[in-house]
């Protein structure tokens, strides 16, 4: 026998974003589902580096960055627990002076979105890093930023959803998914779902549901390459980037060093680490962090992650169907993002707008530009 369910949101991905999303509209008292095909938090937002930084976002994304980066300071009143967030600072590595500029015309803008960057070179970078090779010539400091586990943060934001009032279904995956004029209706299994609202955050799998309704964008799988080091006395003061990318690194209180950079590869269903990259990144990795020489890499992983062109998330209402919002394709860096994300989601539902801006992040922006070229 079938099983009938009717909420106001439905929402399909049990990831960080759309666990965010369950736990601000259970909270604002809609009843909300939330499906989740695997486990959730056990895709991308999972298994990623751990930043949560907001150095380094390009203009169009900091007024969204500064919001979900004040929410992170409620971690333990939200979900419970502090998921290990540690304001450690963002340092974020020069290895030139044409990249010390760069770092300089970005703390620029930054401030005038309220957020301040140290700009630190020569004698004074060396005698306050001394841990830091020579391949590094200086850095942009950003204090307010830091680092916490996902293995952690990303199934207590479901836990806390679910504490709430939210429906969580994991191992349940959505068929079937039709507007029918008035409501959404869906199928999972033996069970006949329909709801008001629905919401897609799927992730990398994110084209599936927009697919439904003809909107689907222009995302490819990402693989990000990670992995971790045995426990090494402590010496990386802060969750390190490089201008330019490639690398990025943090250390732990336990004293493992969890480093990333470089891709993976995978099939669009499973990401592997590739011990190739791991060699190369190592290499680069070391001539800026000489205390890595001779650690011992004890673990290496990847995900699924979805890209766009642009690097900007796909966030906001469906151009083809009434109430159906997306929120996916964050590129690599959604994890600092998502719990803002995931209240302007809320927003939306409630409210029918946000004070967060979002035209970057439209996904009828990649029709535009495709109309553009043509024409």
């Amino acid at each position: 026998m079938s099983e009938s369910l009717h909420y106001d949101v439905a929402i399909a991905g049990g990831g960080l974003v759309g666990s965010s999303a369950a736990l601000a509209l259970a909270q604002r008292g809609l009843r909300v589902g939330l499906f989740e095909r695997r486990y959730c938090g056990a895709q991308a937002s999972g298994v990623n580096y751990g930043g949560v930084r907001v150095q380094g976002r390009p203009a169009e994304q900091m007024p969204l960055a500064m919001r979900a980066r004040r929410i992170w300071n409620r971690l333990p009143e939200l979900i419970g627990i502090d998921g290990e967030f540690t304001v450690s600072g963002h340092l974020r590595l020069a290895r030139s002076e044409a990249d010390l500029a760069a770092l300089e015309a970005w703390a620029e803008m930054a401030r005038g979105h309220g957020l301040q960057a140290q700009i630190i070179g020569g004698a004074a970078f060396r005698q306050r890093y001394p841990w830091l090779g020579a391949a590094a010539i200086g850095g942009s400091l950003c204090a307010t930023d830091g680092h916490a586990n996902p293995r952690l943060v990303s199934p207590a934001f479901a836990r806390a959803a679910r504490a709430a009032g939210t429906d969580v279904r994991e191992q349940t995956e959505l068929t079937d998914i039709r507007h029918d004029g008035t409501r959404f209706q869906l199928r999972a299994g033996d069970m006949c779902i329909s709801a008001d609202w629905l919401i897609n955050s799927a992730g990398a799998w994110a084209n599936t549901v927009a697919g439904y309704f003809g909107e689907t964008a222009p995302m490819k799988p990402i693989y990000p390459n990670m992995w971790v080091t045995e426990p090494l006395p402590l010496f990386i003061t802060h969750n390190l980037g490089v201008y330019g990318g490639g690398i990025y690194a943090r250390q732990v209180a336990r004293g493992n060093c969890v480093i990333g950079g470089g891709r993976g590869h995978g099939d669009g269903e499973y990401g592997q680490p590739s011990t190739e990259t791991t060699r190369a990144v190592m290499r680069d990795a070391c001539a800026l962090l000489p205390g890595l020489r001779e650690a011992l890499l004890i673990r290496s992983w990847s995900g699924v992650e979805g890209e766009t062109p642009d690097g900007n998330p796909i966030i906001g209402a469906s151009r083809t169907v009434p109430r159906l919002l997306h929120a996916f394709g964050f590129s690599g860096g959604g994890f600092l993002l998502a719990p803002g994300v995931g209240e302007i989601l809320a927003d939306l539902v409630i409210d029918g707008a946000t004070a967060t801006p979002l035209d970057a992040f439209s996904i009828d922006r990649f029709t535009a530009v495709a109309a553009s070229s043509v024409a």
